[in-house]
């Protein structure tokens, strides 16, 4: 019989990759979106005659309910959240609505509808915030320094706490920093690739960043999607850290975006004050042995191939852009 699976965020960067996925691997996939004035569904459109999307929203307690209640998943992979760090300080209320109280609406209705629902949660490398500890693993004090990191770690103790309450089967992955051609331009490393493909192509001269001294371990998220089923394919739930126990600095991926198209950095990046944060997390960086050990996952794809894959498909897709083509998907 075909497994179901309902992922929340499906239009997002992890969302997509997960889909594909799932896809693969013979599931019916559900998606949950928000309704809006403007679709965008352009992570998935290459898959849309495959998903079934359903409109609910996190805010919504109703809304969600009806959604299980229609789909009957056996997989739920909660990934929607306000997810930017630097909007979280902007819209702190709203963030937690989204990322912390989102989360107990999705495990309510999972209690509501069907307790044998398995429930993945998005966890972040960024509920460590200024870490005590490095590199750090599922038992490093969380300490997070943003309102985006505060309702992560609400959001994963209270799968925890439904775990332990209900015999819910709710893990959360501890995910550090992932990447790929479809991140959001908002975040650091597409801001970076997608400036130095306009940069080469003589669309763009400079680019303004914050702390370059910041350090992140990096990964790509077409690994880590991979660690979510994982989870949810044990025989008990737990967390798990997912990382590649690799940091590096904002400086450093400059570097490497900009020596793919042999351009010196130097001439072209510009430091914003008023781009750092009020409270910044300087080191990140994640110890992945137990999902290893547990799940036998790995990450495959390197820093420099990270980097390489994303600023190649930024100059595909600024190529288009300036021919006036529409990008292939």
């Amino acid at each position: 019989m075909t497994r179901k699976a309902l992922i929340t965020g499906i239009t997002g960067q992890d969302g997509a990759y997960l889909a594909e996925l799932l896809l693969d691997r013979g599931y019916e996939v559900h998606g949950m979106v928000r309704r809006s004035s403007t679709e965008r569904f352009e992570r998935i459109n290459h898959l849309r005659d495959r998903l079934t999307l359903h409109q609910a929203d996190l805010l919504d307690q109703l809304s969600i309910v009806k959604v299980l209640q229609d789909v009957r998943p056996e997989e739920v992979y909660n990934l929607a959240a306000q997810s930017f760090v630097p909007t979280s300080w902007l819209q702190p209320l709203l963030t937690g609505e989204f990322t912390a109280l989102g989360v107990t609406r999705m495990l309510e209705a999972v209690r509501l509808v069907d307790r044998k629902i398995r429930f993945y949660q998005a966890s972040s490398s960024e509920m460590f915030g200024a870490a005590r500890e490095e590199p750090q693993n599922e038992q490093t004090p969380f300490y997070p320094r943003s309102p985006y990191g505060v309702a992560k770690v609400y959001g994963h103790w209270i799968t925890v706490n439904y775990r332990e309450s209900y015999d819910i089967f709710a893990c959360s992955g501890i995910l550090f920093n992932h990447e790929s051609p479809r991140r959001g331009k908002e975040f650091v490393s597409r801001k970076i690739t997608d400036a130095v493909a306009r940069i080469k192509l003589g669309v763009q001269e400079k680019l303004l960043l914050g702390n370059l001294d910041a350090a992140r371990d990096w990964g790509f998220a077409g690994d880590y999607v991979r660690a979510m089923w994982l989870m949810l394919q044990r025989d008990a739930p737990s967390d798990y850290v997912v990382a590649t126990g690799r940091k590096h600095t904002v400086r450093e991926l400059v570097e490497e975006a900009f020596a793919q198209v042999d351009l010196d950095w130097h001439d072209h990046i510009e430091v914003d004050p008023r781009l750092i944060r009020p409270a910044e997390v300087n080191k990140l960086r994640g110890d992945a042995g137990r999902a290893r050990a547990e799940l036998g996952w790995q990450p495959e794809v390197t820093f420099p191939e990270l980097v390489k894959m994303m600023v190649e498909a930024d100059l595909r897709r600024v190529q288009c852009e300036l021919n006036q083509q529409e990008l292939p998907p």
